[in-house]
């Protein structure tokens, strides 16, 4: 949501207002950003907040938690016509406290999997737009009943009544999903049912308060490893109607080794296995299309077969920075920082907030029985708003 800024003035004796386009004075509540565009041209653009240099891209996204008056400071470089301009932002309290939980949901579209007709439960003749309902009623607010997101890619957009703030030295929200750790494992490392996804955030840059502006990703610990693929694509088809089940054996549990078939841009192939705890469509029914492609970042597998006959599956946690990676009770690990952003060609980039978060399924993976590795999650929270009440811990089921 963008901000309702006040200008209470403009004038300037050097540089006329319809030239610059800037104001002397705004006016607006915390959380909520502040978009200033120049219209004078130059070389290069120097943004100054409280004398330390905030930005130097041509337009100003201002957004801080704290109220009070910050003193700005523009220099348009330019060899023939610099341009110097003050002007104030002052940030007042919100006159409705915001919620720390979300409020939006703006995008539905998981990949095919076990869960994706279960959570939420899909309904002969349920629309696009019933599904995205639903998803709206099971994650916002402090709702925190499971969605899933399905295999490689499927996602879910979110937002709060807010702009999230990037507060320095701090992550900035949390997001619940419902891994846990297994008793028993071979390796030192954390795992048990690990699932990780992808964390995505994006400015409301051209403030329509739609998420059709640039996506950034936060870099988690397995963006720099070589065993990541990024740019990756996975397009799934859907199962032709007069398809012929090829089922392991009769008393195994995989129903279809050939169930869905998926192909991808690093020339891999393959088919999603289908088990029969999970005898309905696996392919979302409310979408018409034939095919469904994703393209995002995929993860290393993260699933070993410790038996080593395909009965006990441990998936493993990665270092920080995915959703449903880690259980609910490790803080820090389903905390996140938009300070992680980096754009579509890994380079860092500094986003002073957020408007909307994206969260997809982080790999391709399939474990024997237990199916495809798919991200699920409850809800989010923005660690910078109070809650009066006790942020829940557990999973409501429905």
């Amino acid at each position: 949501m963008s901000a309702a800024v006040f200008c209470l003035t403009s004038c300037h004796q050097d540089i006329p207002m319809v030239n610059l386009g800037i104001d002397d004075v705004y006016v607006v509540e915390r959380m909520r950003k502040v978009i200033l565009h120049p219209e004078f041209p130059g070389k290069g653009y120097y943004w100054y907040v409280s004398d330390s240099l905030y930005s130097t891209e041509r337009d100003l996204v201002f957004c801080t938690a704290d109220t009070g008056t910050y003193h700005c400071r523009l220099h348009i470089d330019d060899l023939d016509n610099p341009v110097y301009h003050s002007f104030d932002i002052v940030v007042w309290e919100e006159q409705v406290a915001f919620s720390p939980w979300i409020t939006e949901v703006y995008e539905f579209c998981p990949a095919p999997g076990q869960f994706v007709e279960e959570l939420p439960i899909y309904e002969d003749g349920d629309t696009y737009e019933v599904m995205l309902n639903k998803v709206k009623e099971s994650i916002s607010g402090t709702n925190q009943v499971m969605i899933s997101l399905g295999n490689f890619g499927g996602y879910v957009t979110f937002g709060f009544d807010h702009s999230v703030c990037n507060v320095p030295g701090e992550n900035d929200f949390r997001i619940w999903g419902n891994a846990f750790i297994a008793d028993s494992k071979k390796e030192a490392r954390m795992g048990g049912s690990c699932e990780p996804g992808i964390v995505m955030v994006s400015i409301d840059r051209n403030e329509n308060g739609l998420p059709d502006d640039e996506w950034y990703e936060l870099a988690g610990s397995e963006y720099t490893n070589p065993l990541t693929k990024h740019n990756y694509t996975v397009t799934y088809y859907r199962t032709p109607a007069d398809h012929e089940p090829t089922p392991v054996s009769a008393r195994s549990p995989l129903t279809d080794t050939t169930y869905i078939r998926w192909t991808d841009n690093y020339g891999g192939q393959g088919y999603m296995t289908k088990n029969a705890y999970h005898k309905h469509e696996w392919f979302p029914r409310w979408i018409a299309d034939s095919t469904l492609t994703f393209t995002g970042t995929c993860l290393p597998p993260n699933g070993i077969d410790e038996s080593g006959n395909g009965t006990y599956y441990v998936l493993y946690a990665y270092g920080y920075g995915y959703v449903d990676n880690a259980p609910n009770d490790s803080i820090h690990l389903n905390s996140y920082n938009i300070d992680w952003a980096v754009d579509r060609n890994g380079n860092h980039v500094h986003l002073p907030c957020a408007d909307f978060v994206r969260v997809y399924t982080g790999m391709n993976q399939v474990c024997g029985w237990l199916g495809e590795s798919s991200t699920e999650l409850s809800g989010a929270a923005d660690l910078h708003v109070p809650d009066p009440h006790a942020i829940p811990q557990g999973i409501k089921a429905k």
